[in-house]
């Protein structure tokens, strides 16, 4: 299975990265690596998370690590990790329909 990141998700990744950084560059590294770990356990195990409330679709499916949700669809052949947010924060449908 193949993992694709989509820019939305990078971006994210990458300004929750900054945030973190602002108070301790090792920690916001740290949390990058294991965000990445945990996408990659998605290889071993394709199903793992739970269905996104939200979509109630099968295929559309999250991570949990800490307070953050890693936002995945389940297709053939591939993941594609659509968005990560705060779990406090609203998942807007434009994050998931890309």
């Amino acid at each position: 299975m193949k993992i694709i990141w989509s820019p939305l998700a990078l971006d994210r990744l990458s300004e929750i990265a900054e945030y973190i950084a602002q108070d301790n560059q090792t920690a916001a590294e740290k949390w990058t690596d294991t965000i990445f770990a945990k996408v990659e356990q998605l290889k071993s195990f394709p199903e793992r998370g739970r269905i996104v409330a939200e979509t109630n679709h099968p295929k559309i499916r999250e991570l949990i690590y800490s307070n953050y949700r890693i936002i995945c669809r389940i297709e053939e052949k591939r993941f594609s990790i659509l968005t990560v947010r705060h779990g406090k924060q609203i998942l807007p449908a434009d994050d998931i329909l890309t």
